[in-house]
């Protein structure tokens, strides 16, 4: 018999051994636990499986060549620097060149107040970081970013959604969640929104609206966050005039370069009034010291050398095929009762099921089937959001795209069969956020 001490580890009655920690965690890290939703998507990564899940950007379209090269070269020219450490806030001239990039949906920023993050994720934790004690108040869309709402959770924020329709988020929904929220005493520290072609709606929030919504947000001194990695992928005319372009102290703004360049360079960036800069900046050095100079440089290098903006049309010109393919399948192959919306940009469409049918239970006879989406229940703090299913058609090749549809059309009428037969059934609540992994978000 072992001697061996253990150290306060639970063992199971059949022997096996469960955490040895579980008693030590902080209060933040309960809810980390991975979803049943996590271990089919292993299931649908392969690839017999049309995944209409997947929020990856299609990376194939990039003159690799050519990004090979850069880099080389880049190792070769620059590799002292490239290969050591750096400044917290981000290399210099990658932030100048942020703002040029910017400048396309009207924001006029200064370098100074841009801060080079690990993808707009990292931004997102950062913020969160500074500004959310347990309890406190994040206003989000709903359905919002499962990134986000994980990040949140994470830090004990309390996500109360805001009520949104095909035109964005509903002005008069926000001013009245902010005075029942204002005269219980909670304490609402920003509004979070994608309001461009959002994730994973894919809407976009009218022109009109965005000027309610900053006012409302002004008057009530609420921080915005704002989140637009997919503003430069819009289908028809120019860009969307950002939130930020007209109120510069009252908007953070996140950007990335995970949709327009490439995702596994991770680089992002907050755009923040300056007190708050000085902040993230001390969050980013606590937290990494500073991210890597070398996908910097390269990205930097990429902007300078390339033809960038016709690379964006590249990528237009591509989504815009495949979402039109999306459409079309759904139009002449889902059945009576199912409706979606209808993206002017970037990746997602936001499909709602028939009453009485559940995109959860839905989702393993669909990998069954060889299909795969990401159930509405991970967009809603509160696990609510049942009956919807978002559907991406950024990766696969149009007619993997209707190939999908059509399978999954399949498998609701079936369950629309069954539901004629049995009627609508029973599902188990659903609470908290369930998480994909981030090829997913």
């Amino acid at each position: 018999m072992s001697h061996e001490p253990d150290h306060g580890r639970t063992v199971a009655a059949h022997g096996s051994r469960i955490d040895a920690y579980v008693d030590r965690y902080a209060a933040r890290a309960t809810g980390m636990v991975a979803s049943e939703v996590r271990a089919l998507f292993a299931v649908a990564s392969r690839p017999e499986v049309v995944s209409l899940a997947g929020g990856m950007p299609y990376v194939t379209a990039l003159p690799l060549d050519v990004v090979g090269e850069l880099v080389s070269d880049l190792v070769a020219r620059r590799g002292p620097v490239a290969l050591q450490y750096g400044s917290g806030q981000g290399d210099p001239h990658l932030r100048e060149q942020i703002c040029d990039v910017m400048r396309l949906e009207g924001i006029e920023g200064n370098a100074d107040d841009v801060v080079v993050t690990v993808g707009s994720q990292q931004a997102l934790d950062l913020i969160t970081r500074i500004f959310i004690d347990p309890g406190d108040v994040i206003l989000a869309e709903g359905p919002s970013y499962v990134g986000a709402l994980g990040t949140f959770a994470a830090y004990q924020a309390k996500v109360v959604h805001i009520a949104m329709d095909d035109e964005g988020i509903i002005p008069e929904s926000l001013a009245q969640t902010i005075y029942a929220l204002k005269t219980a005493g909670s304490r609402i520290k920003f509004l979070y929104t994608i309001p461009t072609f959002q994730n994973p709606a894919g809407v976009t929030l009218d022109a009109g609206r965005r000027q309610q919504v900053l006012e409302i947000c002004q008057r009530a001194g609420v921080l915005i966050v704002e989140d637009n990695p997919y503003g430069l992928l819009g289908f028809d005319g120019e860009p969307m005039r950002a939130l930020r372009a007209d109120n510069p102290e009252g908007v953070v703004y996140l950007g990335s370069f995970s949709k327009t360049l490439a995702p596994g360079f991770r680089v992002g960036w907050a755009l923040a009034p300056h007190a708050v800069r000085d902040k993230l900046v001390l969050a980013m050095e606590s937290a990494v010291l500073s991210h890597s100079v070398f996908t910097q440089l390269a990205v930097g290098e990429y902007l300078a050398t390339q033809p960038w903006r016709e690379q964006i049309k590249t990528f237009r010109e591509l989504y815009r095929e495949r979402r039109d393919t999306m459409l079309s399948s759904l139009e002449a192959l889902m059945p009576a009762g199912c409706t979606w919306t209808r993206p002017r940009g970037g990746f997602f469409v936001w499909a709602t099921l028939p009453e009485g049918l559940d995109s959860k239970a839905l989702l393993p006879r669909a990998v069954a089937e060889r299909v795969a989406f990401v159930p509405g229940t991970g967009f809603f703090s509160d696990g609510s959001g049942a009956r919807h299913m978002r559907l991406s058609y950024c990766y696969p090749e149009p007619e993997r795209i209707r190939e999908g549809v059509r399978r999954l059309a399949g498998v609701i009428e079936q369950e629309l069969q069954l539901r004629d037969t049995f009627g609508t059934g029973s599902y188990p609540d659903h609470i908290g956020v369930d998480t994909p992994g981030p090829d997913l978000a």
